[in-house]
């Protein structure tokens, strides 16, 4: 008996809803509401009245009376101008109208986009963004359904997917050069949210705010361009090549211990002073020979000019002269 009547004395209706709730149903037993009830609703909220999984009445913010006068599409599906009867039956779902901020966003893999200067390449992107319910028919229809709750942490694995993809299409269409993408990071962010505002439409929500906070390379691509700007920062790359054997040479040097290695030492020290003079006073040219007190293994010294040639610190045919003085003295 105390239960029943507990059921029947709703008169009051409303919710204090927790950071992060995007939308919650009333938990009535039997769904019954007393006629003439009371529904606060705060701001930034909307409740509305359910028949059948369908939304019937809005109610904004405000404190609502509820009968037939302010239930009209709920009065109309349940004929209740053929005999209204207290308690009636509905689901009551507030929605949460309030701006989701602070989410982050960022490549679980890299995304490959066609770059303009690097070709394809697999970019790593990190970030935040911030999102609000803007249609709440789409968003019970695609999302909430007959779900009690949901909040913006369940959506976050969805959202974060779409906005991978949306990277990808904002990206490859751009025509901004990764390297200069750092002066173009606003421009970035904008392009970028276009896209994830026409993904996010399709669940009934906006995207207020996205930010682009930082873009990567692969280690190995990287790598590459750190070469290639340490290559510039030394200006001639005849010059590069020689400081590169010199150090070559160098490192053979304290390789070796005793006198023998003292005398290496001096041997590769005299070696190095040409070298560095040659860098510095010869124009281009084909890189110096190595001095024959060089120790090092002649394949190992191959593997390093090889690398060169992939940087583009030497030309072919001065790679292919190397090669040869060094493969001739193995016999």
């Amino acid at each position: 008996m105390l239960d029943f009547l507990k059921k029947q004395l709703i008169d009051n209706i409303e919710w204090l809803e927790s950071p992060g709730q995007l939308a919650w149903r009333v938990p009535f037993a039997d769904h019954e509401i007393q006629n003439g009830a009371q529904l606060t609703v705060r701001e930034n909220q909307i409740a509305a009245f359910m028949n059948e999984g369908k939304l019937a009445d809005y109610f904004g913010a405000g404190l609502h009376t509820l009968n037939t006068a302010n239930l009209p599409i709920l009065t109309d599906l349940m004929h209740w101008d053929k005999g209204f009867k207290s308690p009636f039956k509905s689901d009551v779902v507030f929605f949460s109208l309030k701006e989701q901020p602070g989410l982050k966003w960022g490549t679980s893999q890299p995304v490959t986009v066609r770059d303009a200067d690097l070709g394809a390449v697999r970019l790593r992107a990190f970030g935040s963004y911030s999102f609000k319910l803007n249609d709440i028919k789409v968003f019970v229809e695609r999302l909430f359904g007959t779900l009690s709750e949901m909040t913006a942490e369940g959506l976050e694995p969805q959202l974060r997917s779409a906005i991978m993809t949306s990277i990808a299409v904002a990206l490859g269409s751009s025509g901004v050069p990764f390297l200069d993408l750092a002066a173009n990071q606003q421009r970035m962010s904008d392009t970028i949210k276009v896209e994830v505002d026409k993904a996010f439409a399709q669940w009934g929500l906006t995207c207020l705010t996205f930010f682009v906070e930082s873009v990567s390379l692969p280690d190995e691509v990287q790598a590459h361009l750190d070469k290639g700007s340490s290559m510039r920062a030394v200006g001639n790359l005849d010059q590069y090549a020689k400081f590169q054997a010199a150090e070559a040479l160098e490192k053979a040097a304290g390789q070796s211990g005793g006198i023998a290695g003292l005398g290496a030492g001096i041997a590769a020290a005299g070696a190095l002073g040409s070298t560095m003079n040659q860098a510095l006073s010869t124009p281009a040219a084909a890189p110096a020979a190595a001095p024959a007190t060089l120790t090092e293994d002649p394949f190992a010294l191959i593997e390093k000019l090889h690398k060169l040639l992939t940087i583009g610190a030497l030309s072919q045919e001065e790679f292919d002269a190397k090669k040869g003085e060094l493969l001739a003295r193995l016999k």
